[in-house]
């Protein structure tokens, strides 16, 4: 967990494997506690600086905080886990606007927001804050709560806040990769 007393230089970087070994998906937020603004940016610049196609950023960020707004957004998403967090970031990705392959017009778009996704919640993880990377939404109806045109599309979309205290992480083994075919 973050200490955000401590002003080290180095306060927020962790050994990366750890990183990775420690995020989770989290469904238990703390809706007493929110993320400090300051935060917030580190973990938004992360998605700002991830890589993509021909670095053309096909996207814009979204963090809906607004209580009329979260109310829409979690209609989109039934879970009652959702409630409870105060933020809900929202990728919105530009199709004009992600490299397109010559050969056979294959679009980038899907693979750059995966990419910038996954380095904002690898900066959440980061600072302390949980993730849970949402992708069974309705489509449909997020689009219109969020009045999104046709060029505009949503990959998926991540609460993000303080996890409640006292939650246990869970054990993450999983198979060894190197399996032969």
């Amino acid at each position: 967990m973050v200490n955000f007393d401590d002003t080290s230089k180095f306060q927020n970087i962790m050994e990366y494997t750890e990183l990775i070994r420690i995020r989770e998906s989290v469904r238990n937020y703390d809706p007493d506690r929110s993320v400090p603004s300051e935060v917030m940016s580190k973990i938004l610049d992360a998605g700002r600086l991830a890589l993509s196609a021909c670095n053309y950023q096909p996207w814009k960020f979204l963090v809906i905080s607004s209580s009329e707004m979260l109310k829409k957004v979690r209609n989109c998403y039934k879970r009652e886990w959702l409630n409870n967090a105060p933020h809900i970031l929202v990728i919105i990705g530009f199709k004009d606007q992600a490299w397109t392959r010559g050969y056979d017009g294959y679009n980038s778009l899907e693979t750059d927001i995966a990419i910038a996704m996954t380095h904002i919640i690898l900066a959440a993880t980061n600072e302390g804050v949980g993730t849970c990377w949402i992708a069974a939404y309705d489509p449909a109806q997020l689009r219109e709560a969020l009045k999104l045109d046709e060029n505009q599309v949503i990959y998926s979309i991540t609460p993000l806040d303080i996890q409640k205290p006292g939650i246990k992480v869970t054990n993450k083994e999983q198979e060894t990769f190197g399996r032969s075919c």
